[in-house]
């Protein structure tokens, strides 16, 4: 009898344990948290790509992201230079209260580092068991500092630690980790024989492949399209009647474009796509001045004022797509407001992860919004830049936004519902506004003695000098770090 019975129940036995395999696959799939990539283009502004009206730069690979995700109109970055928006991102704090305001340059290699106590939104990472990568430019601290990435939850960095040396895309060396490696046939000075951006990519992908089986952020700092323009291949656009300079450009923002068309087919291929939550972006808007070589070409402005290292729209609205398939509303076109400190509280409620001593953010969550329901509310937006001379501070709330050139200047006010581009100053007309831009400027700037609202301090000014000195004789030499292989 007991023969009999597991000769003809052996199959339905064996059926049974395949689909308690299964459904528990299903459960630890349901279980494991989703992957989290961050995506930031030095540069890009959103006149630059297709969907955001771009007629002569070719972006397929981002305009079909946009199509099976959302698309932002009013993505706001941290600051608009490069190492405080990247700062602004990793420590979710806005430029009012990060530790890194401007480009601080440091001799011989890197800048400003981030402080050992401020928590990273890597660290936050590492927290909730997550595997974590940072490839392309980092700009917050050389390995010998606190600010390295080795230092600030980072598993494993590949690319440029300083941002001056990111200015040639065909340097003499990159990073392993913190140990630097030559690039054959390059001396920093022009185009060479190995192209960066290519090995960044390659090591990305391969991070990629070797992670899929367990829960990761990655933060991928694409150097492109930051100057110098310089490519390896000009593709469909070496024979269009333009200058050198402006193929060169188009050719960087095709070739982001095929860089995330390989991501994304790679997370789709390694079954992965719908548990991943993928941000692309730009830091900073444009460059360029709508009447400038590149500007001019490709109208990079999208009726917006102003660019890089200024307050107004055209510098702080970015080019951004969120992409999670079946979770992120495909095809959706949003214009509610949100920034990139918003991102730290977002990822540390998607990740249910315990953020460590010392968190603070300046954040809202998204995750409700991005899954397509209603940006969160909240009092203001502020930002603040120290470039050479004076401090530029702007605040949005609701849809008013203030400007104010320096803190000697006077405050501009704009109704952004009516005025994106912000062309009437309503600042005479409305002095209640004036004073809560006032109230709002005073209360979000908290004081640091590396940032006063006036002029450079003393350390920040002999800092650079030094940094951009050694960085000349470096140039000079085709300088590459002893012991480099």
């Amino acid at each position: 009898m007991l023969t009999q019975f597991i000769k003809f129940s052996g199959p339905l036995i064996v059926l049974l344990f395949l689909a308690s395999l299964v459904s528990g696959s299903i459960i630890l799939a349901k279980e494991r948290p989703p992957n989290f990539i961050f995506v930031l283009s030095d540069d890009i502004a959103q006149g630059d790509i297709g969907v955001y009206g771009q007629k002569l730069i070719k972006t397929p690979n981002l305009d079909r992201m946009a199509a099976e995700g959302t698309r932002y109109q009013q993505a706001y970055c941290g600051t608009t230079v490069c190492a405080p928006c990247r700062s602004v991102f990793f420590t979710g704090l806005h430029s009012g209260h990060c530790p890194v305001r401007g480009n601080w340059e440091v001799a011989p290699e890197g800048q400003l580092p981030i402080p050992a106590e401020t928590v990273t939104i890597a660290e936050v990472a590492k927290s909730a068991g997550y595997s974590t990568a940072t490839f392309g430019k980092w700009g917050m601290g050389f390995f010998d500092s606190t600010g390295s990435p080795m230092k600030q939850g980072i598993d494993h960095f590949f690319g440029y630690n300083c941002q001056r040396h990111a200015h040639s895309y065909f340097p003499t060396y990159l990073y392993n980790d913190d140990k630097p490696f030559l690039l054959p046939g390059n001396d920093g000075q022009g185009v060479g024989k190995t192209y960066a951006q290519e090995l960044i990519q390659k090591a990305m992908i391969k991070w990629l492949k070797s992670n899929a089986d367990k829960p990761f952020m990655m933060f991928y700092a694409i150097t492109l399209p930051h100057s110098r323009h310089e490519m390896d291949d000009l593709g469909i656009y070496k024979d269009k009647p333009w200058t050198e300079k402006q193929k060169n450009y188009a050719a960087q923002v095709t070739r982001i474009d095929s860089d995330m068309g390989e991501m994304l087919a790679t997370l789709k291929d390694l079954g992965i796509d719908d548990n991943t939550l993928v941000i692309f972006t730009g830091d900073n808007g444009s460059s360029f001045s709508p009447k400038s070589e590149i500007g001019k070409r490709f109208n990079q402005a999208n009726g917006l004022r102003g660019f890089k290292r200024g307050m107004y729209e055209g510098a702080l609205r970015q080019a951004a797509f969120a992409w999670w398939p079946g979770t992120v509303p495909a095809g959706r076109v949003d214009e509610q407001p949100w920034a990139f400190w918003d991102l730290m509280p977002t990822f540390v409620e998607m990740s249910g992860a315990k953020p460590p001593k010392g968190y603070e953010t300046d954040g809202l969550s998204l995750l409700s919004y991005l899954k397509g329901g209603k940006a969160p509310k909240r009092d203001y937006f502020y930002w603040e830049l120290h470039p050479q001379h004076h401090t530029v501070q702007a605040a949005r709330w609701g849809n008013w936004k203030a400007v104010r050139n320096g803190v000697h200047k006077p405050i501009e006010i704009y109704d952004l519902e009516t005025d994106s581009g912000e062309s009437n100053n309503l600042a005479k007309s409305r002095p209640d506004l004036v004073k809560r831009a006032q109230e709002i400027f005073t209360e979000a700037h908290r004081p640091d003695p590396n940032w006063p609202l006036v002029g450079r301090s003393k350390k920040h000014v002999d800092s650079s000098n030094a940094a951009w000195k050694v960085k000349i004789w470096r140039d000079k030499n085709k300088w590459a770090p002893e012991g480099a292989r």
